[in-house]
């Protein structure tokens, strides 16, 4: 039997899904992205399920692409089920609420982008990590730019800088930063369930369309543009030095 990597749970009209693979920070691996693609379809098919909760289990809500696979080549088809997966969170017929509290980085901020709601506690950090491995945000780029005010995302993507959750509210990443992550996610899953399914399922294309139209003009190009990236020089000593912990060859700081 594969190792459970994705938790799923239903509760008075909600159904909760879990990144649940600590030992590799809840990156992005091949078998983790189909267990929570899969959870996500079950999600959108039970009649009885109103809205969508994607959270986390320990420290880290989700690190972005498994580079441990990602040295190993054969990014193009990883860069595919990632976006299959982005695409999937964004054309939901049903709401997806993003309930963070821990780390995001790279990869892991495009599943933040794709949600229609995101609350953060005070332990949450995000970075858009990926200038600094020799990479660009290119897939995320879908689901993120069209949330951010657009000099934070000149400077965020740029620098690959960390910032908290008060700032990813400020810019528009999250919806909000709050102090008790159970309490805020709480208060908007108990308003989702007071809403008409009808209602929920109409609306959310309204949201969603633009993002969607995006997807189908830029997707395949930016697929190429991150297996390219990741199959460079610079990215292969940036991923090397992530891993051994020590600074990359083409760092000046």
């Amino acid at each position: 039997m594969p190792d459970q990597l994705v938790q799923y749970s239903t509760d008075r009209g909600i159904a909760r899904v879990a990144l649940d693979s600590p030992h590799n920070r809840n990156a992005l691996s091949a078998a983790l992205v189909e267990q929570l693609t899969r959870a996500l379809t079950a999600a959108g098919a039970d009649d009885e399920v109103r809205a969508i909760e994607l959270t986390h289990t320990g420290g880290t809500f989700c690190a972005g692409a498994d580079l441990s696979e990602a040295s190993q080549g054969g990014m193009k088809a990883g860069a595919s089920r990632v976006l299959t997966l982005l695409r999937h969170i964004v054309s939901q017929p049903k709401p997806v609420i993003g309930s963070i509290d821990g780390h995001v980085r790279a990869g892991g901020l495009g599943l933040v982008g794709a949600c229609d709601i995101v609350l953060a506690g005070p332990k949450s950090t995000f970075a858009f990590s990926e200038v600094r491995l020799g990479l660009a945000p290119a897939m995320i780029s879908l689901t993120t730019l069209p949330r951010l005010e657009p000099r934070a995302a000149s400077r965020y993507y740029l620098t690959g800088e960390t910032f908290d959750a008060q700032t990813a509210a400020r810019i528009g990443l999250i919806t909000e930063a709050v102090a008790d992550i159970d309490a805020g996610t709480m208060s908007v899953l108990d308003a989702l369930r007071a809403c008409s399914p009808q209602g929920l399922r109409e609306t959310k294309p309204l949201l969603t369309a633009r993002i969607l139209a995006d997807f189908d003009a830029r997707a395949d190009a930016l697929a190429e543009q991150s297996a390219r990236l990741f199959g460079s020089e610079e990215a292969a000593e940036g991923m090397a030095a992530f891993l051994a912990k020590r600074p990359p060859s083409w760092a000046t700081g």
